[in-house]
């Protein structure tokens, strides 16, 4: 069974805290992702802020990106998975709190993404599907 190092994009760009949404947004285009791990000052993980976060807490919301802060996307605690575990592990949790991308850590350092598609590349298409399917029904 594969790790999450193993599959994972390595190299995951955080924003800061600090950083207001439009800043979070154009490092989304620039890094071609749509979603960017939300790191303190003290550089550990506070969190994950998605382009639908973006879309639907800020602009749909009729709040303007530039003043409001990435941090205040985060909710609660941030889902992560270790970075030697298993891809198993990553479905159980992908499922659980129902999240199509987790942070990987290793120790207390982000050492990247790993998101349902890099899964699915690495897994039989049944245990994808029956993830995507739990994900998807709330």
């Amino acid at each position: 069974m594969p790790k999450a190092r193993e599959i994972m994009t390595e190299g995951a760009e955080c924003v800061s805290a600090d950083a207001n949404v439009l800043e979070a947004a154009r490092k989304m285009t620039e890094f071609g992702v749509g979603a960017l791990p939300i790191c303190g000052t003290d550089n550990r993980l506070k969190g994950v802020v998605t382009d639908r976060d973006i879309v639907v807490k800020v602009l749909g919301a009729g709040k303007d990106p530039s003043q409001v802060a990435a941090g205040d996307l985060a909710q609660g605690e941030a889902v992560t998975i270790g970075a030697d575990d298993d891809a198993d592990e990553i479905l159980r949790t992908m499922s659980t709190h129902q999240v199509r991308r987790l942070p990987v850590i290793d120790g207390h350092d982000l050492v990247g993404m790993v998101a349902l598609a890099d899964v699915a590349r690495a897994l039989p298409d049944r245990a994808v599907g029956d993830v995507l399917e739990a994900i998807s029904a709330a």
